[in-house]
């Protein structure tokens, strides 16, 4: 209701009115040249939720600082050399960008502003270069001051916290979690039960990202970072399992091999699925009843080996450690709201135990691809700028620099960059009937603020929808940046004049040059991914050593993630390929059971599964996005021939785990091959 009727959004415009109105009056007291500069970017750096704003804060504050230094640097040192400079802040700016690229998370920003913040303290002061100290601890002061006014507004004052958002999200995300599972354990699959199953990896990095707030937020407990990534661990592994168990009650259905037994199970875990939350000691008596049931289905495997009896195993299997995850996400689940450190289950502590840092898909050559289009757009604006003389011609160059990184991680920042165009438009329309209607008539600080609150509250505001957010931004560097929030107020046409050219000049050179250099298309990336997801997986398959299970899990979810919102803008449906990314997934999660095994029973066992492995990246090495996927005999028989081998082996543990991988592979690779038979293996 609250959110309905938009008090949250007016609550947030209010704290963002407030930081930078209390910045400009600190800055206008201590004498700062340019207070402007605290005004704008108190708005540019608030956040709806305290722990992001602080934390953001932190990370921009020390961009800024990185950045400063670089100017003061470069410029006193290439000052004789204008080209020199300019090249130097054009590759500093690249630098920074193809740096910040490579860490999707806010960590980010600390590269990301050390990068343009060069730029607003390097190319001004070209005419000036004796004072770039001055100027560069001017600006430092004056960004810094918007940072921590504006992200001390909304951390202080009613602050909406990290924590409680996350244990929100977390709610949603485990009973989607838990309905999908149930859908897949029954007969409610289809189009809705994939939808649902390629969310999980947004949902996943959505946590992530409000995680890395943790330590700033301004809770009373909030939860430890630690236990958040358990639980996206174990939530990462409940999709592969789901997908795997509904695969091989379908298969043994129709081959009428599902024995009354396992239906009662497979009922039986839908139903405690569907139960309201139990205590920890319940739910653990619950679950190892389960888990004992399942085992209790496994049949020995052992020779002369049935396809029916493979299936069954990976289904009692699969269904025990589906049911070992959800309990696992349970108890991490309530470990978050715990008041203490302590763990509340053993399970919960060997999740914490096993917990890594979250892996993330990195595209290089994009990254390098935006890196240079920013630089490319430096070089070219400065080019004009030195060549026509223009004295804010410096302007002109960094708002397409600022453009150029903050957009560059689209893979066609041209309609975002457009968007921030218009708010800019709109913001030098206001600005002009501000400076020569209503500022001239202002004499106090109390009358200014409240002659700037009806512009800056409705911008406020506009900042919380998505849709129309780039244009605020916009309007707040296109209003407050020329409207006259100097230290002291002088209407000069000539000079507005200048400065609202110099911004629009440089937002449409972005997003000519952008155009031409950083334009690559949902396809194209989309194609990317899905390759770089073959390449990894080729590579792993090769490998020698034991294997990262969850860090590929979390990988592969990642590009999953990734995938989604790009197939939607090619307006095609995205089920088929996401579907294929969900089958590579559990391939790659078999592949490390193998690798594992091979390490750990040794001499003819690593003999039977180097093969299969080495075909297994022969097989994705050869993977086109243009052909349907290669038909490899070759890999079907040596599969066949392992698992017939190992059904002879005489260690039960070995024999069970090798069975499972290779019944798991089978499926996967070749879901249309003929039943697996023993003779034929022989």
């Amino acid at each position: 209701m609250i959110q309905r009727w938009g008090v949250d959004a007016a609550l947030f415009s209010a704290k963002c009115f407030l930081g930078a109105m209390l910045a400009y009056w600190i800055a206008l007291r201590i004498g700062l040249t340019r207070p402007y500069w605290a005004v704008a970017t108190a708005y540019i750096v608030a956040q709806p939720l305290a722990g992001a704003a602080v934390s953001k804060a932190v990370f921009r504050l020390g961009g800024t600082l990185l950045g400063a230094v670089a100017a003061v640097a470069l410029v006193p040192n290439l000052v004789n050399a204008p080209e020199l400079l300019t090249l130097a802040l054009a590759l500093w700016l690249g630098l920074c960008l193809y740096v910040s690229l490579q860490d999707r998370t806010p960590r980010s920003y600390v590269f990301l502003l050390a990068g343009y913040t060069a730029s607003i303290i390097g190319f001004p002061s070209v005419e000036a270069p004796g004072a770039i100290f001055t100027t560069a601890l001017l600006r430092v002061e004056e960004i810094s001051l918007g940072i921590v006014c504006g992200s001390l507004a909304q951390a202080l004052i009613l602050p909406q916290t990290v924590t409680r958002q996350l244990l929100v999200r977390i709610e949603t995300i485990l009973a989607d979690v838990e309905r999908w599972t149930r859908d897949a354990l029954g007969e409610a699959g289809g189009e809705a039960l994939d939808r649902d199953r390629r969310r999980v990896a947004l949902d996943i990095n959505e946590l992530h990202q409000l995680s890395i707030h943790l330590p700033f937020d301004t809770a009373r407990l909030p939860p430890r970072v630690r236990t958040v990534r358990a639980f996206q661990d174990q939530l990462s592994l409940i999709l592969p399992l789901a997908s795997a168990v509904e695969d091989r009650i379908t298969q043994l259905r129709a081959l009428d091999a599902l024995p009354p037994a396992a239906e009662a199970l497979v009922a039986r875990i839908r139903d405690w699925l569907a139960m309201p939350p139990l205590d920890v000691d319940t739910r653990a008596a619950v679950t190892d009843a389960l888990i004992a049931d399942a085992r209790a289905l496994e049949p020995d495997a052992a020779a002369p080996l049935e396809w029916r009896d493979a299936l069954l195993l990976s289904l009692a299997a699969r269904l025990a450690d589906l049911v070992s995850a959800h309990r696992a996400v349970r108890d991490l689940r309530e470990q978050m709201r715990a008041p203490g450190r302590r763990s509340i289950s053993p399970v919960a502590a060997a999740a914490l135990a096993q917990s890594s840092r979250r892996a993330f898909h990195r595209d290089r050559a994009a990254a390098l691809r935006s890196a240079l289009g920013a630089i490319a757009t430096v070089v070219l604006g400065s080019i004009f700028w030195i060549g026509t003389g223009w004295a804010d011609g410096a302007g002109a160059v960094l708002i397409a620099g600022v453009a150029c990184a903050l957009f560059g991680a689209s893979d066609d920042p041209r309609p975002m960059i457009l968007s921030f165009l218009w708010g800019t438009l709109i913001g030098v329309v206001l600005a002009a009937i501000y400076a020569f209607a209503i500022m001239p008539r202002v004499t106090d600080f109390v009358t200014l603020v409240a002659v700037l609150a009806p512009v800056s509250l409705m911008i406020g505001v506009f900042l919380t929808n998505p849709r129309v957010s780039l244009i605020a931004t916009g309007t707040v560097m296109g209003f407050f940046n020329i409207v006259g929030l100097n230290d002291r107020y002088a209407a000069d046409f000539a000079a507005f004049a200048n400065g609202s050219l110099a911004q629009i000049v440089g937002t449409g050179f972005a997003v000519v040059t952008v155009g031409l250099f950083q334009v690559v298309g949902a396809d194209r990336s989309a194609a990317r991914i899905i390759r770089a997801g073959w390449r990894d997986l080729a590579r792993r398959s090769n490998l020698p050593g034991r294997s990262d299970v969850t860090g590929w899990v979390s990988k592969m979810l990642d590009r999953i993630g990734l995938l989604a919102p790009r197939l939607a803008a090619m307006g095609e449906d995205p089920g088929r390929p996401m579907l294929d990314a969900l089958q590579d997934l559990r391939v790659g999660v078999t592949v490390g059971h193998l690798r594992d095994l091979r390490l750990d029973a040794g001499g003819p066992a690593e003999e039977l599964i180097t093969p299969v492995l080495h075909g297994v990246g022969r097989y994705y090495a050869a993977r086109r996005l243009d052909r349907a996927p290669p038909d490899d005999p070759a890999l079907l028989e040596g599969i066949d021939r392992a698992m017939q081998a190992f059904s002879h082996d005489g260690d039960g543990g070995i024999r069970r785990s090798a069975v499972l991988a290779l019944t798991g592979l089978r499926r996967n690779l070749f879901p249309e091959a003929p039943a697996y038979r023993a003779e034929a293996a022989a």
